[in-house]
């Protein structure tokens, strides 16, 4: 039997806690023999300051401000540079402030890709980007068309969920497209929305092994680059889906097939709630009750929603009815601190 083909999540995924400096400031991942990130996510943990999003497809100077709808920014003093086994980040606060305690997560692609679709036959719009098909993660730049389109991927499997920005025009929020989504729903990454049905952005068609599809709108306004970051569900790594809250501090247990370094959670049937995150870096040991809202600038929280990481998944603890409401649905992303069983057959130890 498979149980993974990542024996090491380190080396396409990390969470990274550390210090700031107000300086100059070199972070090395932890644990990774050549963990280069190409999409990297910032937060200030005690500071209300904005999310922060660079990637190496735009470039390094290239920021979006992930809790707003902002077009990028451009700067080349806040992440200065990306290296082989981490990165630096400059005198800025939100990244970097001076004794303050930040995070980052970083997702590895790597492989650079292009395709001319009237070449290929794939799609309808020419894309390009960096793509890790072992890890099941790409990043993908394009150019909107204004109308009905596909755009290749770069994956050979069908994504699980899609992060889209429009880079240039500053009211387009950040769409996504997750696994609580049929082909007609829309869910903002900045807001506290519920699932809304629209087709505007994903042309009521659901990805495929090669292509996604889009209309118009934020994942495809007229001449306006837009960049999409891609996920494709991989055993033992990631995993990606929704569970029904049933209002019990016994909460729903979802199976994740590991242990978890990273997770991600929205309640998506019912507005007016927030994104969160809990992860392995923040949060040591169970029950884990620091919170950040990507949705937010918020410092981080200690809440009274808790989850707790096990070796096979995660499972809510609380009775309230943030993600764990009576009948609500809820979706979730996750990536693995180990696999529950790697490909020799050893179990990881639970927290």
């Amino acid at each position: 039997m498979a149980y993974t083909t990542i024996d090491n999540p380190e080396l396409y995924f990390q969470v990274k806690a550390f210090s700031g400096t107000g300086s100059s400031n070199a972070v090395t991942y932890d644990g990774s023999e050549n963990m280069q990130a190409d999409l990297l996510w910032f937060k200030n943990r005690q500071q209300a300051l904005n999310w922060m999003m660079f990637d190496s497809v735009r470039g390094i100077t290239k920021y979006f401000y992930s809790n707003l709808t902002e077009a990028e920014g451009t700067s080349s003093s806040i992440l200065t540079a990306i290296g082989s086994d981490g990165f630096t980040v400059g005198a800025n606060n939100n990244v970097n402030q001076s004794s303050n305690n930040i995070i980052n997560y970083g997702w590895k692609a790597g492989t650079s890709f292009t395709n001319d679709a009237s070449a290929t036959g794939i799609g309808s719009i020419d894309s390009s980007g960096s793509v890790n098909e072992t890890a099941g993660f790409s990043i993908v730049s394009y150019t909107g068309s204004g109308s009905a389109a596909t755009v290749k991927h770069g994956l050979s499997t069908t994504p699980n969920m899609m992060i889209i920005k429009n880079r240039v025009t500053a009211s387009k929020d950040w769409q996504v497209y997750s696994p609580v989504n049929d082909p007609t729903d829309a869910l903002a990454l900045n807001q506290t929305d519920a699932t809304g049905d629209s087709n505007v952005y994903w042309n009521d068609t659901a990805p495929t092994s090669s292509v996604f599809s889009v209309h118009s709108g934020a994942t495809n306004t007229s001449g306006a680059a837009t960049i999409g970051y891609i996920f494709s569900e991989r055993q033992g790594y990631s995993k990606f889906g929704r569970y029904i809250g049933n209002a019990n501090a016994d909460g729903p247990f979802i199976y994740t097939g590991f242990k978890p370094a990273m997770v991600i959670l929205k309640l998506s049937s019912v507005a007016g709630e927030n994104w969160y995150i809990f992860d392995n870096k923040r949060d040591t040991d169970n029950v884990m009750t620091q919170i950040l809202y990507p949705n937010l600038g918020n410092a981080e929280a200690t809440g009274t929603t808790n989850i707790d990481f096990l070796s096979n998944g995660f499972k809510l603890r609380n009775a309230g009815d943030f993600l764990n409401g009576s009948g609500r649905t809820n979706i979730y992303a996750c990536f693995a601190e180990n696999p529950f069983v790697n490909s020799n057959g050893v179990p990881c130890n639970a927290r």
